[in-house]
């Protein structure tokens, strides 16, 4: 095959091509979903009242009441764009490998792998816990364990759920979902699948190993603010440092230690 001016295109331009190409997707989308959470506005969902904006972004709403089913479809859109800005950049790696394997088979003259399928079975599985994060929070916020600045109410609560995530960072679960979402190789050999169909079903199932590694860090949110985006920012710092670092373990349980001590602070704290 040749370029326009008779230049001819080698495999290897092909591939930085298409890895070009997933690198600017992902990026894209995940830069997106930052835009539409940084300029959302920042007004009452149920009362109509219009809430100063602070430094942080941290406060949404002065109080949500019950929901209405606008108001429900925004909160899960939210949510949802919300994931896709934290957790697409920490599967860039696996994204990459899939791409690449497909290009192999393209080359062969085989049925290949579909890149898109993939990615679309990894944001099935993103979207289903954001409705259910969703529903948790008009939950909690039903029964007045959710403040107007999306963190829950109490250090008692608080406490106990980072208590829970850090000692979940010790788990076996934990260390196996890890494991083979810092290494794209080992999954693909045991998950691998052809065709749309089963790139789908693929990226569903590294989906669920990834939500297996984060979901209890995700939970955290609740903690520090749904709509706090600092620590949204950071929280996704630390899952993609998590996934790509060499020393992702360790920096787990370093994680753990303190999600537990900070967890005990607020339990034992006076009024916790």
């Amino acid at each position: 095959m040749a370029l326009a001016g008779g230049n001819a295109v080698t495999p290897t331009d092909w591939r930085r091509w298409e890895r070009w190409v997933v690198w600017s997707a992902l990026l894209g989308v995940a830069a997106l979903a930052w835009i539409y959470l940084l300029t959302m506005p920042m007004s009452g969902m149920s009362h109509g009242e219009t809430m100063p904006a602070d430094t942080t972004r941290g406060m949404m709403v002065a109080k949500l009441g019950a929901w209405t089913t606008a108001e429900l479809a925004m909160m899960t859109v939210m949510w949802i764009v919300m994931m896709l800005g934290m957790m697409l950049p920490s599967a860039a790696p696996m994204v990459l490998m899939v791409a690449r394997l497909a290009a192999g088979q393209r080359s062969k003259g085989v049925r290949s792998t579909s890149t898109t399928a993939f990615g679309a079975g990894y944001v099935v599985v993103w979207s289903a816990f954001s409705i259910a994060a969703t529903g948790l929070q008009w939950g909690l916020e039903r029964v007045e364990l959710l403040g107007a600045s999306m963190a829950l109410n109490g250090g008692l609560v608080a406490g106990g759920l980072l208590i829970l995530a850090g000692l979940y960072q010790f788990s076996a679960l934990k260390d196996a979902c890890l494991s083979l979402c810092r290494s794209p190789l080992a999954f693909v050999l045991h998950h691998w699948r052809d065709g749309k169909l089963g790139a789908l079903v693929m990226g569903m199932h590294h989906g669920l190993f990834c939500l297996g590694c984060c979901w209890a860090l995700m939970l955290l949110l609740f903690v520090l603010g749904v709509m706090n985006l600092i620590w949204v920012a950071l929280l996704a710092a630390y899952v993609l440092a998590e996934k790509v670092l060499p020393g992702g373990r360790w920096l787990s349980q370093a994680a753990g230690v303190l999600a537990i001590v900070a967890g005990a602070y607020l339990v034992l704290s006076p009024g916790g």
